[in-house]
């Protein structure tokens, strides 16, 4: 059996996007592929366990585990929809203790693969591999005021920690020393600015988020050489997707039928909820006004259409 631990850190307030993107993993997951997977919340927090212990009793091949996280981050920067269970991810070295290597996942995520291929390679070298951020890779400006380079910057909801080699080097102080300032993406720019000259880019199906959709549909010029058209092909075809910007579950988004699709697929599916998201939709829809359905309707056929 191929154990791969996957690292999980959410609130109450995402119990069911965690739930779906846990069944999205272990819908693809191969016969021979065991998921360790562990939970990262906050330990003054009760987490609601009751749909998330129904993971394993549905799918056999994995197991749950609940870490706790004390006060480390409780005054930490937020910013956006982002919460205070992002900075966890940098407490993973010294809270997952059993492995020198995990996979770190954000619960915004859909997987339409297995992921042993990318968990078995080689990665010493490095403190972590990750996909780029297609979009905050060209935003120069942000890019100079954290001293990184050009299509250096690395997308963090998908990465793979190398916890030997970042306990070797004592990280986490780092990470905690950085964590004091208040860095316009977080978490992610903490990784990048410290983990930066060991970081190992991974191709982009592994982290598919909205802006690399955009940019892979419809402005491919701008994408880096460093990975080919079939890599990006691929990439839209079977990747990871990440719901890094609109939520599914809460309203349209790029590619939301893919999350849709697995929630349906999943033990956790609830009839009255789905007809309920749509029904509100159509709803909407029908109280726009004329010129706002007119704009609708040139965003769609000027801009929107997939012109492949």
């Amino acid at each position: 059996m191929n154990t791969i631990p996957v690292i999980l850190a959410f609130d109450n307030n995402l119990i069911l996007p965690a739930c779906v993107c846990m069944s999205s993993l272990m819908m693809n997951a191969r016969e021979d592929t065991y998921y360790d997977i562990y939970i990262l919340h906050a330990g003054n927090v009760d987490l609601k366990k009751e749909d998330l212990n129904k993971i394993p009793q549905h799918y056999k091949n994995c197991q749950i585990n609940y870490v706790t996280v004390g006060s480390e981050f409780d005054d930490a920067f937020e910013i956006r929809h982002v919460t205070k269970a992002t900075y966890y991810r940098l407490l993973i070295p010294d809270l997952i203790p059993d492995y020198d290597k995990v996979i770190y996942a954000d619960v915004d995520i859909i997987f339409r693969m297995d992921l042993s291929d990318v968990y078995n390679q080689d990665y010493s070298e490095y403190y972590v591999a990750a996909t780029l951020d297609m979009g905050l890779s060209q935003d120069q400006k942000h890019l100079d005021s954290i001293g990184v380079e050009r299509w250096k910057y690395l997308q963090a909801g998908f990465a793979i920690l190398n916890l030997k080699k970042m306990r070797e080097d004592n990280m986490v102080s780092v990470f905690k020393e950085l964590a004091k300032n208040n860095y316009k993406y977080q978490d992610q720019d903490i990784l990048n600015i410290s983990c930066k000259g060991k970081i190992k880019y991974l191709p982009p199906c592994y982290n598919v988020n909205d802006c690399a959709l955009i940019y892979i549909y419809w402005h491919p010029e701008v994408l880096p050489s460093i990975f080919t058209e079939e890599d990006y092909e691929y990439a839209r075809k079977c990747g990871t997707i990440h719901y890094s910007g609109y939520k599914p579950w809460k309203r349209y988004s790029i590619a939301f039928d893919i999350w849709w699709e697995y929630y349906r697929r999943s033990p956790f599916y609830d009839e009255k909820f789905y007809f309920k998201f749509f029904f509100d939709k159509t709803m909407l829809l029908d109280s726009l006004t004329l010129w706002k359905r007119i704009k609708i309707l040139i965003r769609y056929f000027v801009y929107g259409r997939y012109k492949g």
